[in-house]
């Protein structure tokens, strides 16, 4: 994988004020927007769950849309979706758990795939806009290495016990801190494959099968133990 570009230094592109201002009322209003679009969707949701365990068509639609739900909350930073996932399979039983599982492993990909697309020019500026100069800095001082370059800065900065294993065994890593207890702190799932997208470090194929590994645990006890407390469309 090739370096990205070298950065300029935020000092030459930190924007005035007014502009600063501007664009981050813009990006507030979008998210204003996406925010108040979900709600309207949750409370549809929500007004029509009595149709869920009925053998009918909207019934079905329902499920999947909150399905679909489900894997954009798993995609989302700091947002623990998995909550959701949890209660899914539990009231549902072992029936739903295939379609929860794909779901979480589509949405942690998801994130993942955002991340990997997501230039750092586009973050530098971001960062210039909220005045966080370290974070530019570091963008600066990463984005024209190559992946060894970046992989051995890691190492570097982590202690020595630790960095070499780390970055080695950086998938296994990932896999863990996907089931880590109170992950949410640390950015969430979504965050996380985030992040791995970001470093340009991480293959997509194997970073799929790190998905489908480390989030398999808990569905398949659900699938083998669990037993529905209401009836799935059938």
């Amino acid at each position: 994988m090739k370096p990205d570009a070298p950065l300029p230094p935020v000092e030459e592109i930190a924007p005035t004020w007014t502009a600063t201002i501007l664009r981050l009322c813009l990006r507030l209003a979008i998210i204003l927007l996406i925010v108040w679009g979900v709600h309207s969707v949750l409370l549809w949701l929500e007004s029509e769950t009595h149709t869920i365990g009925k053998p009918q068509t909207m019934g079905f639609l329902i499920l999947a849309a909150m399905l679909a739900a489900y894997a954009l909350l798993i995609a989302t930073p700091f947002v623990p979706g998995i909550e959701i996932g949890l209660a899914l399979m539990f009231l549902q039983g072992d029936k739903i758990v295939p379609f929860v599982y794909l779901a979480t492993v589509i949405g942690l990909f998801l994130s993942y795939a955002v991340g990997s697309r997501l230039g750092y020019a586009t973050l530098h500026r971001l960062f210039a806009d909220l005045r966080v100069r370290s974070a530019c800095r570091l963008l600066e001082r990463i984005a024209p290495l190559t992946p060894d370059e970046r992989l051995a800065l890691i190492a570097d900065t982590l202690p020595r016990w630790i960095g070499p294993k780390a970055t080695q065994y950086r998938y296994v890593l990932l896999g863990v801190l996907i089931n880590l207890p109170g992950n949410g702190l640390i950015g969430g799932g979504g965050g996380l494959a985030l992040l791995a997208g970001l470093s340009r470090l991480y293959s997509a194929t194997a970073t799929a099968l790190t998905f489908l590994i480390a989030v398999a645990p808990v569905p398949l006890v659900v699938w083998f133990f669990d037993r529905p407390v209401l009836p799935l469309p059938s």
